[in-house]
Formats: C-alpha cells, structure tokens, sequence
C-alpha cells in the first residue's frame, strides 16, 4: 500500500463508517447482555464482528477495481436480482410472518438487502444515457417499471419497508438524472388522491402500523407496544443516559428486537442525548461525504451510484430512527452499520465500499 493510494482516500468517510461499526458492536453487547450471560457467550457480538472483519477484503477488492466496469453488468446484474427474490418465494424460509430468508450452511442471508445495492448498480447504468430526458410520462414509465418488478416481488414476501427503500432510490436517482419537476410533482399529487384507494389494498398489519403510528393508544398491547416502549426507553435516558448494560427497557425484555430494529432506543436510553447526538453526527458526516463524492464524480454513471447509495442510506435513517421515536410508522427498516444482521451489515459495507470507490477514481485524475 504506497502513499499514493493513501492520499486518494476519503478518511473522513472511513472515520464514520468504522465509529458507526464500533458503536454498534458495544450496543448489540449491551441489548443482549442478559439473554448471553443466560446462555453464556455473546454470539451477536462475535458473529457482527467477525463479518465486519471479513468484510474488510471485500471492501479492499470493491476500491480497487473499476466501477464503470459495472454498467456493462448492469442488466446482468438485474436479472440475478429477480432470479434470487423469486429463489426466496420458491424456497425461503419464513419468520415473524415473512417469507425473506434463505438458509446457506449456518449463514441466514436475506437477499432483499442485497437486491438494494443491485438495483442501484442497475438503474444507474439503465438511466446513464436518460439524463436529461425524462421530459414526459412516457419517458419515466419504463424507468418505473423497471423498479416495479424488484418492488413487488420485495413487496409479496412481505417486507413493506425494503419495498419503500427501492422508491426512496427510484427518486432519488431520476432527480439526480433530471426529471421534469412539474411531472414529478404531478405524479405525487396523484398518489396523495389515490391513497384512500390504496388503503383497502393494505394488509391489516400494515393499516394498523399506520393507525398505531397516529396513536400507539390503539393498541398498546400490540402494535403499539414497541413505539412505547422505545419513547420510554430513550426519554429515561435524559441527557447522559443510564450508563451500559444499566437499560432498564432494555436490560429487561421490555423493548423488543433491541438489537436490530429498535437498536437506536438502547442508545438513546443508556448513552443519553449525548450518545445519540453523537450517533446522529455520524451519519451525518457519512451522508455529506456520500452527497460530496456524487457532486465531485469523474463520470455520470459514478454520480448516479453515489446519489442511489446515499438516497439508500438517508432513507434507512430517517425511516429508522424516526420510527424509534414515534414520528415514523414502524416498518422493519434496519439502521445502517448499527443493526444486527448479517446481510443488512455487507449490504452497508459494499456500499461504503462503492462510494470510496469512486471517490478514490475522482482523485486519480488529480495526483
């Protein structure tokens, strides 16, 4: 590793990444705290840490070879990502009353979270040579259905909040492709008019995330059990927090999968306002340098990848925390680099990976 390579690296992105990591492995430590001393070992934190590990050699191979050689991939790439979501139809296996899995050996790979990284790859090389030109409803239909089909087979297992992610990454990449605005904005006029129609096409879960979401009253003991529980668990944690392994929501089983979804609540409840400011500013800095690396591509198709990546990575944190604190319906939406999980951790990885990628490309037309 020359000095060279060194210099055309984005270190800040580094930095936020590898915090987001770190603190994530202490707050999956402290969430099953008590359930591993029970069963005496922490098995979340060493099986997180060790894909973290691995993961380093994939994201040495992903900075270094060239991403423009993805485009003449890209539909490749997207028939592979139907191939794999039909695979999970066919012979996943469910849990929680989802159908998102598939067993490979002793590793549960969740392919939808794959399919994220996949489609980005794809749309950027689809909509490459469409900037520009997204002018007329014609002109966006194809693009749309593009996405559709990914959409609906994520859609059918059900994973809603993966679903949604596809349309935060639709979005986001034909607006950096210039979009008519006027269209846009028409097509959501539409969607808003539409909605009471779409409501009857909800599963009953699903209208009853969006009823607990307006108030979590309605079903205290159900659905809006895990809102409640999370409000508490980080309004106790005041300004400094209740210190590691001292959660009382947390510690004692009352806030549920506390080491993925509801991740952010421990933090909020045992490191404080501190701790989760802390965390927030993080992926704040990642998020700028992801919006900095699209403004500063070499080639448009780099742009487009750095705009679905970071629309991606928004959209998780928002959607995430928000739902932690009641301001956003809960859909299962895991919060990047910070949630337990196998597949949602190398997705993230990848990605960073991608970005540094080309970052790293850009500087090479410097030095």
């Amino acid at each position: 590793m020359n000095k060279r390579w060194l210099r055309r690296m984005d270190f800040t992105l580094i930095f936020a990444a590898v915090a987001i990591i770190l603190m994530s492995l202490v707050t999956i430590g402290s969430a099953t705290h008590i359930n591993a001393a029970s069963a005496g070992g922490y098995g979340f934190v060493q099986r997180q840490g060790i894909f973290a590990v691995l993961n380093i050699a994939l994201v040495v191979f992903l900075m270094n070879f060239d991403y423009k050689m993805l485009q003449r991939y890209g539909m490749k790439l997207y028939v592979v990502n139907i191939v794999l979501l039909l695979a999970v139809m066919l012979f996943g296996h469910s849990a929680l009353g989802a159908q998102r899995w598939i067993q490979i050996g002793p590793i549960t790979l969740q392919p939808s979270e794959f399919s994220k990284i996949i489609m980005i790859i794809s749309l950027a090389a689809l909509l490459e040579d469409k900037v520009g030109k997204l002018n007329t409803l014609r002109d966006l239909l194809p693009i749309a259905a593009f996405v559709g089909v990914p959409f609906l087979l994520v859609l059918k297992q059900p994973d809603l909040g993966t679903s949604l992610v596809f349309i935060a990454i639709f979005l986001g990449m034909i607006f950096a492709a210039g979009v008519n605005l006027k269209l846009l904005g028409a097509i959501f006029g539409a969607g808003v008019l539409a909605s009471p129609v779409l409501w009857h096409f909800l599963k009953d879960y699903q209208k009853m995330r969006i009823l607990v979401f307006l108030d979590p009253n309605v079903d205290p003991l159900g659905s809006g059990y895990h809102i409640i529980q999370s409000e508490i668990a980080i309004g106790s944690g005041q300004l400094f927090g209740k210190g590691l392994f001292e959660g009382t929501q947390s510690q004692l089983d009352f806030l549920p999968e506390n080491h993925t979804d509801f991740i952010f609540a421990v933090v909020g409840e045992e490191m404080g306002f501190i701790g989760a400011a802390f965390l927030l500013l993080l992926y704040l800095i990642l998020l700028w340098r992801g919006i900095r690396i699209a403004q500063d591509a070499s080639d448009t198709f780099g742009m487009l990848l750095a705009v679905g990546i970071t629309s991606m990575l928004v959209f998780h944190v928002l959607v995430n925390i928000g739902m932690t604190m009641g301001i956003m319906p809960v859909t299962g939406i895991p919060l990047p680099l910070m949630s337990y999980g196998v597949s949602s951790l190398t997705t993230n990885i990848m990605a960073i990976a991608l970005l540094l990628n080309i970052y790293m490309k850009k500087q090479r037309l410097i030095f």
